[in-house]
């Protein structure tokens, strides 16, 4: 297993004192180079489980376990020189640095890890999603769907063993958003690393083997006000 949650939890503190429970997964795994949809209606704690797989998020208790570490137990420092190595994300509103070109977005999530930024790499990227004839440009001359395909090269610079994905195709206009899937799935295949994607389209969904619905996951849902 690439990933495996163990009786995570997590809350949040309401005005009036009282926990908000927002997580709670018994068991869930995925393989190496595996690839899953994760579904669910707004308010079930999608983009939070995301967050706490990537570390940006801390959960209350339980193990989440990524090429054999816990990241829980990492301090923070360590957790996120961790996600700089091991992990990549898609983020919905794709996260790129306006005042930096589409070459310098990627190269700029190489210099996490602590190691120097491979150019070659991410101009390879850039040219895999299409884009070579775009190094040059900043976010603003970018279509929507341009800066997505930077974003997507942008999280697979690293090498990752995990790929996490917000809703990749949320900010997509119907006519270029399986485009976008395409270029995931054919990526994730072509280094072998497994992801989990997160979407409301059922257009999406139907394209992959193994569906999983947090309502189903998450024991908590039943106490999140929708």
């Amino acid at each position: 297993m690439i990933l495996k949650l163990e009786n995570v939890r997590k809350s949040y503190l309401e005005p009036n004192g009282e926990k908000l429970p927002i997580l709670d997964v018994e068991h869930f795994s995925l393989g190496r180079g595996e690839q899953v949809v994760l579904q669910g209606r707004s308010g079930c704690g999608k983009t939070t489980l995301l967050n706490c797989l990537a570390g940006l998020t801390t959960v209350d208790e339980g193990s989440i376990t990524i090429n054999g570490h816990d990241i829980v137990r990492l301090p923070e420092v360590s957790r996120d020189r961790f996600r700089a190595l091991h992990i990549g994300f898609v983020f919905q509103t794709f996260n790129l640095l306006q005042g930096f070109t589409a070459l310098e977005n990627v190269l700029l999530g190489m210099t996490f890890t602590g190691q120097k930024p491979d150019v070659s790499r991410a101009e390879t990227l850039l040219d895999n999603v299409g884009l070579s004839h775009r190094l040059t440009h900043k976010p603003a001359a970018l279509s929507v769907g341009e800066q997505q395909r930077v974003a997507v090269a942008r999280a697979l610079s690293n090498r990752p063993s995990l790929l996490l994905a917000d809703e990749p195709t949320a900010n997509i206009d119907p006519a270029h958003q399986q485009q976008v899937i395409d270029l995931l799935r054919d990526s994730c295949r072509r280094e072998n690393i497994a992801m989990l994607l997160v979407t409301h389209s059922p257009e999406v969904s139907q394209q992959f083997e193994r569906v999983e619905t947090l309502e189903q996951v998450n024991r908590a849902v039943a106490g999140i006000a929708l």
